[in-house]
């Protein structure tokens, strides 16, 4: 079985030990026998402070929701919030609480996950107030594999805070040593690697069972079509939120499930298959209101490509049903349009591309940045 950080703090005792230790984690942070990293570390260590990102330390709250400041009723440690409203980063007050930051959330590997922005967020921070930040590693459920474009600059945001690929292909861990050193941070970092993940390996080889990190990935199978249909949330489509199949059902009420079906089946696209969807969602897009759709059932994950997928899919819709699809208006108080933000540039909302040129950038992003990663890979 593979063994993530927290499996492994034992061997790290020095390095934790005497120290108030703050903790970034979340409900995926477990080991392998799904023991919290809240009580192991509050156990064997001087934990002082949580800091609750999305989705809150315990994973009790929805998607988007506010974090508040609260005492958590099973170890009495102040929660603070690196999901505010006005702002997502730590204070100087919160660090004045600890001499490090531990950080153990399951990440996903896909760019748009807010997990990795709060980890590049506390880096700059505790770069800036001289603590040292911990990272447990976890491994990519995803593996080595990176797809889709990179993130153009001026199109940072909490959904996008670097210069990644949709889908990037490292660890938490890895992704933390490539920003310290790309962005000269500065950051005290260390990482307490995994044991055993040959980095080519996807979740089902772990020996892991499958913990949702957030309410809206509940499989293996979402995070495999998560970098590709994530990017329906900038738009007016459902992407199956409200069903029991979030980011593998996708449509609208004015969508023909049988229509949309055949026209993605002609495409004939590797290591997957479709089926049509019929569903209500019982919240989020179209709450109570009956919708047709397609859902997405990935045959072969080493062959699948969830971000071509994903952009044939959109543009199959946004152009068999151009006068219904919408792009989303921008958020208040943000001027840029969700979409943008995801797809990490305006080519798909400006229409400054085609999908044809679109898919030979993600071919061409993909591999530069393949090459790119190499140098902080921590596994073979």
């Amino acid at each position: 079985m593979v063994k993530n950080g927290i499996d492994c703090v034992d061997r790290w005792h020095k390095v934790l030990d005497g120290k108030r230790l703050g903790l970034i984690t979340s409900i995926s942070g477990v080991d392998r026998h799904l023991n919290s990293t809240i009580d192991i570390l509050h156990r064997k260590y001087r934990l002082t402070a949580l800091f609750g990102p999305e989705h809150g330390v315990r994973g009790n709250v929805g998607a988007g929701g506010d974090v508040e400041d609260y005492i958590d009723t099973d170890t009495g440690l102040p929660v603070y919030s690196l999901y505010r409203k006005n702002s997502k980063r730590l204070t100087k007050e919160m660090l004045d609480q600890v001499d490090a930051v531990v950080y153990d959330i399951q990440d996903l590997g896909v760019r748009y996950y807010t997990f990795i922005s709060t980890m590049i967020y506390a880096m700059e921070e505790c770069a800036r107030y001289g603590k040292e930040l911990m990272i447990l590693d976890r491994y990519n459920p995803l593996g080595d594999l990176a797809e889709g474009n990179c993130l153009r600059p001026g199109f940072e945001s909490f959904v996008g805070a670097y210069s990644l690929c949709m889908r990037y292909g490292l660890t938490v861990g890895e992704l933390a040593l490539m920003v310290n050193e790309e962005k000269n941070l500065g950051c005290r970092l260390t990482v307490i690697p995994c044991e055993g993940w040959n980095r080519h390996s996807m979740q089902p080889e772990t020996g892991h069972v499958w913990v949702m990190p957030s309410p809206g990935i509940p499989r293996y199978e979402t995070a495999l079509v998560y970098a590709g249909t994530c990017l329906f949330e900038g738009t007016n489509i459902s992407e199956g939120r409200g069903t029991t199949a979030p980011f593998e059902i996708i449509g609208a009420p004015f969508v023909d499930a049988g229509k949309l079906v055949k026209h993605m089946t002609e495409k004939k696209l590797p290591g997957v298959l479709f089926s049509p969807a019929y569903f209500t969602p019982f919240f989020s897009k179209f709450k109570g209101v009956a919708c047709e759709g397609i859902h997405i059932h990935v045959t072969d994950s080493l062959a699948f490509r969830s971000t071509v997928c994903g952009l044939e899919l959109l543009d199959a819709i946004k152009t068999i049903y151009e006068d219904c699809f919408a792009f989303l208006d921008p958020y208040e108080g943000s001027t840029r349009r969700m979409e943008d933000l995801l797809f990490g540039s305006d080519q798909l909302t400006k229409k400054s591309a085609s999908k044809d040129e679109l898919l030979a950038g993600f071919e061409r992003d993909a591999k530069a940045f393949s090459e790119r990663k190499k140098a902080y890979h921590l596994y073979e």
